[in-house]
């Protein structure tokens, strides 16, 4: 219960922060909409008016924090729907991204990590270290770009881009492959490389060498003893990982036209649509925050001695 009420605090600030930012930008979203258009000033204050813009921001900022306290994240001043909707109609595709793209690192770190840290200074390890290297060395956009290239334009095997609804699950795969795979890269790497020297330290530990003088198998002792141990730095990292994945798929849905709540936080910014903007950033800091007290929870389970505590 304590942790949930310090991240009220946390969450205030993140909405101060994006009002305050958002309204350093020049222009409003009157602005935007009159852009191509010779600017009547009687038809942009009627506009402001209508919009709330016209009022001082401290009492625009009371009246935010007044619906948010009630569960409102505001209207889109582009679209006359409620911000829940709008990222309710968006979430869909960006959780099917991101879990996709967990997936996708967890079936390539977690082995490959295994096999780097018990073939130390081996060939194994050496390719796993190399290729854990180049995905956190290479840009999202820039692979992105790259399995385009590869696989949608010279060997025509997937869709460059696009978004299939689950009524066409074959589709719907084909277009989701190459996003997650760019995607999950750099998680794969990071999670892979902390698998490895999480694994090491345990294997050093005078409990697997106990395990190991008992006769045990190799593998009951690694996959039996010291991975689940091993587990608990790489579930702190896979927790804020998968926090990220949900905001951080801003380039990745450029780059493939994939339509979730990056790609919708980019046009509300480009038509200056405050209650969007803000309501998405409170929505990805408050799944932010579920999903390190998922990860605490999950403490609990892999480490019996927290649960003793």
């Amino acid at each position: 219960m304590t942790r949930v009420l310090a991240t009220i605090p946390v969450l205030l600030g993140i909405v101060l922060l994006a009002f305050v930012l958002m309204r350093l930008v020049p222009g409003d979203v009157v602005d935007a909409m009159l852009a191509e258009s010779a600017q009547d000033p009687l038809v942009a204050a009627e506009l402001r008016r209508v919009f709330g813009l016209d009022r001082p921001a401290p009492v625009q900022l009371l009246d935010y924090l007044g619906g948010l306290a009630r569960g409102d994240l505001g209207t889109s001043l582009r679209t006359g729907r409620p911000v829940l909707e709008e990222i309710g109609a968006r979430l869909p595709a960006t959780l099917e991204l991101a879990i996709a793209a967990l997936i996708v690192s967890l079936i390539v770190a977690i082995p490959s990590g295994v096999i780097s840290a018990t073939r130390r200074n081996r060939l194994p390890d050496y390719a796993a270290r190399a290729v854990s290297l180049f995905g956190l060395s290479v840009p999202n956009f820039w692979l992105g770009i790259l399995l385009i290239t590869l696989f949608a334009v010279q060997l025509r095997l997937l869709p460059s881009g696009g978004f299939a609804s689950f009524s066409d699950p074959v589709t719907n795969l084909k277009l989701l492959i190459m996003p997650a795979v760019t995607l999950g890269a750099s998680i794969a790497a990071v999670t892979m490389r902390m698998t490895r020297s999480s694994l090491l330290e345990v294997l050093e530990q005078e409990y697997v060498r106990t395990a190991r003088s008992k006769g045990l198998r190799e593998r009951s002792v690694i996959y039996g003893h010291a991975l689940r141990n091993a587990l608990i730095p790489v579930v702190t990292i896979l927790g804020i990982q998968t926090g990220r994945l949900l905001g951080g798929t801003v380039v990745i849905e450029q780059v493939f036209g994939w339509p979730g709540i990056g790609s919708m936080v980019v046009r509300a910014i480009s038509q200056r649509d405050y209650p969007l903007i803000q309501g998405s950033v409170v929505f990805l800091a408050l799944t932010f925050v579920l999903v390190n007290l998922a990860v605490d929870i999950l403490y609990l389970y892999l480490d019996p001695k927290l649960r003793r505590g």
